[in-house]
């Protein structure tokens, strides 16, 4: 795969919603095995954002591109795992087939399944770390476990771009280590664009940061000054030294 490539192309993208804008001149460039994390305020535009990319919304005015194609052409090239789940967790479904699920986009609604596509599930388990939990009931995990099942539904697919809106909510503080020690094994497989509030995501595992409060700033890297965020953007970050030079968000 070519390092090089460029995976999500944004140009002058704006989304307007009942003629308030949530986008505005949005440019953005996301190459392949970049792993980049948004940050903002709630109400910017993150998961709008994430949702334009997939081809959910239309951009009102502006050009995108995923793969070089409109964003509905490149569905099957893209995994997703939304800010909050809509199983039911009542529901009598299994993980092996809530992952499963993620080859959808491969075989069709109506066909079964083959050896191919049950591969491709057990490898995905593999990298979440949760195969011995493939005959468990979805709703008797806890909530990182099952974050970890959406990403293996995800990434089944075998995707080239991995969406993730606020992975971490609802997991515990010692869960969030191993899961984002999970995110670094995916990385090198695949460009990773996270919305997240989460400090130690967007201070140590993440390779570059964008803020977004509607507009965009960012600098293709971890570099973003505290007076710029705070003033024009309103993102609510600040200046921490971990050895290297980074921002995170502020307590809120």
């Amino acid at each position: 795969m070519n390092m090089n490539r460029e995976v999500v192309v944004f140009k002058d993208v704006w989304v307007f919603y009942d003629g308030l804008p949530i986008l505005k001149g949005i440019n953005l460039v996301v190459k392949d095995y970049d792993f980049l994390g948004i940050i903002g305020p709630n109400g910017g535009g993150k998961s709008t954002l994430l949702k334009v990319i997939l081809g959910l919304i239309k951009p009102t005015k502006g050009e995108i591109k995923v793969f070089g194609k409109n964003p509905l052409y490149s569905r099957k090239d893209v995994g997703y795992v939304p800010q909050y789940s809509l199983f039911d967790p009542n529901f009598p479904i299994t993980v092996w087939d809530v992952v499963l699920m993620g080859r959808m986009g491969h075989t069709g609604l109506l066909k079964r399944y083959n050896e191919m596509d049950k591969k491709a599930a057990l490898d995905a388990l593999k990298i979440v770390d949760m195969v011995e939990y493939k005959d468990w009931q979805i709703g008797n995990l806890s909530g990182g476990q099952k974050q970890r099942v959406f990403i293996a539904r995800a990434v089944t697919g075998d995707p080239k771009l991995l969406l993730l809106d606020e992975p971490t909510t609802g997991i515990d503080t010692l869960m969030r280590g191993e899961f984002y020690e999970m995110l670094e094994k995916l990385k090198s497989k695949m460009a990773i664009v996270m919305v997240s509030h989460d400090i130690g995501a967007v201070s140590v595992y993440v390779d570059k940061i964008a803020c977004l409060n509607h507009t965009l700033y960012y600098h293709n890297s971890k570099e973003l000054k505290p007076e710029d965020l705070d003033a024009a953007y309103q993102c609510p970050v600040d200046l921490i030294a971990h050895g290297v030079p980074h921002r995170v968000l502020k307590t809120h």
